[in-house]
């Protein structure tokens, strides 16, 4: 069962219950751009995330975001909220929940949030506000839905900084700065490669940001931009018919060429042998 909620700004919020074709196209098909919450009830189960399998614990939640082609092994045992930036933008809103870059867009990913015996209460009696609210049809619905929306958001946050090991040994204050490159790289990847342009962004120069990430043990900025360019890359290479010319041109390289040999020198394979391997 999937429920729509459509408000007169274009903004779309959706909630999948028990439903077996709940999954995520990724670049395969244009699609509204929706950040996604999974929350698993049932046992555990395989997701499969841009081809590669995962453990879905069961009492857990995953973030997703557009453009990952996702799966699941038993969908019909999950509950998913979806979300458009219209309906609420977390960017926009990050002084209230403080997720960007983190839960959706972070570094680390997939993000598998445990949930105690507690905390599943609490996510129980939360699921069944939204059940009641979806029977509501008045012009406060809408709010009441991104109410609980943000409710759930800031929960699933909090929880995640409590199981990340990053977080137990730096102040929030303190990766703030990985939360804003992480946004910025997002933002920007397809159309800048150099560390200086993210350095300026955030008024530091590129030895002091990579000193940052360096002391918060964090991988350097330069190996992170590298990386969201060869997983766009790698999407689009298995999941549409775009030549290498087409992709190179896509993420901001100047030819083909350049293209190649980047992707080779972060994958440590030539374009052809990839798609083949993946075939």
């Amino acid at each position: 069962m999937t429920r729509k909620y459509i408000d007169i700004s274009a903004g779309e919020f959706f909630m999948h219950k028990n439903n077996p074709d709940f999954c995520g196209l990724g670049v395969i098909k244009s699609v509204e751009p929706l950040k996604t919450l999974v929350y698993n009830k049932g046992k555990q189960q395989i997701v499969t995330i841009d081809g590669i399998e995962y453990n879905f614990p069961e009492k857990s939640f995953l973030p997703l975001v557009v453009n990952q082609k996702f799966n699941f092994e038993y969908p019909e045992y999950l509950v998913a909220w979806q979300f458009n930036r219209e309906f609420y933008c977390i960017l926009d809103h990050d002084t209230e929940v403080g997720c960007v870059g983190f839960l959706f867009y972070g570094i680390n990913h997939p993000m598998f949030i445990r949930l105690t015996e507690d905390e599943n209460k609490e996510i129980i009696f939360l699921e069944s506000r939204f059940q009641i609210e979806w029977e509501s049809n008045d012009r406060f619905q809408g709010e009441m839905l991104r109410t609980l929306l943000k409710h759930l958001i800031i929960k699933i946050t909090r929880l995640a900084k409590s199981q990340s090991e990053i977080y137990q040994s730096f102040s929030d204050d303190k990766l703030d700065i990985v939360r804003r490159l992480s946004v910025l790289i997002e933002l920007n990847y397809k159309k800048e490669h150099s560390v200086k342009f993210y350095a300026d962004a955030l008024n530091k120069s590129p030895k002091t940001l990579s000193n940052i990430f360096s002391i918060l043990k964090q991988q350097a900025p330069s190996k992170l931009i590298h990386n969201r360019i060869t997983l766009e890359a790698k999407r689009y290479l298995n999941y549409t018919d775009k030549t290498a010319k087409e992709i190179a041109f896509e993420l901001g390289f100047e030819d083909v060429s350049s293209f190649s040999r980047f992707f080779k020198r972060n994958t440590g394979v030539n374009i052809s042998s990839f798609k083949v391997e993946f075939k």
